[in-house]
């Protein structure tokens, strides 16, 4: 594919399906601890084996019960967490899950005083450590870590350009280059984090794919 190409299939991209995961789950990302914490515990509920759309539906259904805080998310009883992924359609995983989002909670809290920023500011820099860090958290996986950084590189410009394995998959379903340099390069004035969205979706759903094609 050429260079040419690669841009309007991108510009296509991101043209239909330019959102992060954090603006469709009504998260105003910026550099705090309340919309950071809020990333997170997206991040858990996407790294699940379930929809993206049911996820999503589950962080919103969370926050909207008033869990936008580790200190929140903490002092709600199990039951209440419990309610709030079963009425966000999370049902599948909905008892572990709520264990794994106080216990996490409280982790932040004991740890970091609640502060992703300061869990950043330990890492220092350092991908492998920030990675490492996130996977503290319980219910945490390689796969979570992967989806927190990719959202956050639009805060946290060290991690950036943050395009794991799954974007990776959506770039090559689209004929478009494997290298994240290469990648982000083509992201416009949109950014890393936005394009990273899209091509996951695309990994995700073949009609996305096919539909960005179409438009080319």
């Amino acid at each position: 594919m050429t260079d040419r190409k690669d841009r309007k299939t991108v510009e296509a991209l991101l043209d239909e399906y330019g959102e992060t995961y954090a603006d469709e789950a009504g998260i105003s990302l910026r550099d705090t601890p309340q919309p950071l914490y809020q990333l997170l515990v997206l991040s858990h509920l996407l790294s699940a084996r379930i929809r993206a759309s049911v996820a999503v539906a589950a962080a919103r259904a969370l926050f909207d019960h008033g869990m936008r805080t580790p200190r929140k998310m903490a002092d709600a009883t199990w039951q209440q967490r419990v309610d709030a992924l079963g009425e966000g359609g999370y049902r599948r995983y909905d008892e572990r899950t709520a264990t794994q989002l106080g216990d996490a909670a409280q982790l932040l809290l004991d740890e970091y005083g609640g502060d992703l920023r300061r869990l950043r500011e330990e890492a220092d820099g350092d991908l492998d450590e920030l990675r490492t860090r996130l996977r503290r958290a319980p219910g945490m996986g390689p796969a979570g870590a992967d989806i927190f950084l990719r959202e956050a590189q639009a805060v946290w410009p060290e991690a950036a350009p943050y395009i794991d394995n799954k974007a990776l998959q959506g770039a090559e379903r689209l004929g478009l280059p494997k290298s994240p340099d290469k990648l982000a390069a083509l992201a416009d004035d949109r950014g890393p984090a936005v394009l990273a969205a899209a091509l996951v979706r695309a990994a995700l759903d073949r009609e996305v794919a096919a539909d960005v094609r179409e438009r080319v």
